[in-house]
């Protein structure tokens, strides 16, 4: 079976010890970049497909990886996250906007 994607680090021993075989290959730069959003996407669609802790932490494992690949430090993201929520809110009330309108 063909698959073409980023995989967690342990996968290809585990598979081996199942007593399958296997080809991979480490990525470049660019490649990781392009297939860790692939990833992003592929596990957002999961966690809509099954909402559960085990999707949502797989988000947030790739979120980490984007977060070393491009040198953001994980406590300032969440420093970040806190700002918006103070100075934007966050989702807990529930809001839909559903139209604005030009007041003039």
């Amino acid at each position: 079976m063909k698959y073409d994607k980023l995989v967690r680090d342990r996968i290809p021993q585990i598979i081996k010890d199942s007593g399958s075989s296997l080809i991979t290959h480490i990525a470049s730069d660019d490649e990781y970049q392009k297939k860790l959003k692939r990833k992003l996407q592929e596990e957002i669609n999961e966690f809509f497909e099954d909402s559960n802790i085990e999707e949502l932490a797989d988000i947030l494992e790739v979120i980490y990886a984007l977060c070393d690949l491009y040198k953001i430090d994980k406590n300032k993201l969440e420093q970040t996250r806190k700002k918006k929520a103070k100075e934007r809110g966050c989702f807990r009330d529930k809001i839909i906007l559903e139209e604005t309108k030009s007041r003039h």
